[in-house]
């Protein structure tokens, strides 16, 4: 439960993630995504309830929970006038990765989202999508168990989503990572292995893709979610 004042941004919201699993957060603007997250990675305190990542509250062990999560913000968060390398390599010591545990991670995650051939270019000089990809290799850094990504295609063109979806994808096979996926464009979710859909701050529907299209007696996942969320505007 998390309230601003007399509006509540989240009621008794609650699901599990399990290990390996891609799941998309559906849910309008201002459906309580965004807090949600804040909660999650402790930055924003819940009003009553407790966030429990790895067996562990926020309370009894928040170092060793956020050791274990990466975050991708919606809004841009790496440096624009430093080059890939170094933003990775400053975000790599806040993580507190010793040094040459941090020069192996850092070509590790170049190659993983093939961004070899751009580490000394300043941020700004690439494209949205490269962008981006700047910003899951960050991050990957500390070898995440949990991936938390806020609206992570935001800004981006149909076919760098595309791509961006497949490469998170190809994460959780190759590295058993769990990903919560939050958007409000259901095409990125539409392979998802769960789909949780929020509305009002309360979690409305759970379930595979396939559930929720029997559950709303469609075939198509984007008719599903207008139905059971009552969102016209669904992309």
């Amino acid at each position: 439960h998390k309230s601003y004042g007399p509006v509540p941004a989240l009621i008794g919201t609650s699901f599990d993630l399990h290990a390996g699993e891609f799941v998309g957060l559906l849910g309008p603007n201002g459906a309580g995504k965004s807090t949600l997250f804040q909660i999650m990675t402790g930055l924003v305190a819940a009003d009553k309830g407790q966030v429990e990542l790895f067996g562990m509250t926020h309370r009894e062990n928040r170092s060793g929970i956020l050791s274990r999560v990466g975050v991708v913000f919606q809004a841009r968060s790496v440096d624009l006038d430093m080059s890939v390398t170094e933003n990775l390599r400053f975000h790599g010591r806040l993580f507190g990765l010793a040094r040459t545990q941090l020069v192996d991670r850092i070509d590790q995650v170049l190659g993983q989202f093939g961004l070899f051939d751009l580490s000394k270019r300043k941020v700004r000089q690439l494209s949205g999508g490269q962008q981006r990809k700047v910003e899951i290799a960050r991050a990957m850094l500390n070898d995440p168990a949990l991936l938390i990504m806020d609206e992570p295609s935001a800004g981006l063109d149909t076919p760098s989503r595309r791509i961006l979806v497949q490469d998170i994808r190809d994460l959780t096979k190759d590295k058993d990572v769990s990903v919560l996926w939050a958007t409000h464009l259901v095409d990125e979710v539409d392979l998802a292995d769960r789909v949780i859909i929020l509305r009002q701050g309360q979690v409305i529907a759970d379930g595979t893709p396939a559930e929720l299209c029997a559950t709303a007696k469609t075939d198509d996942l984007t008719t599903a979610y207008t139905i059971l969320s009552g969102d016209q505007g669904a992309d």
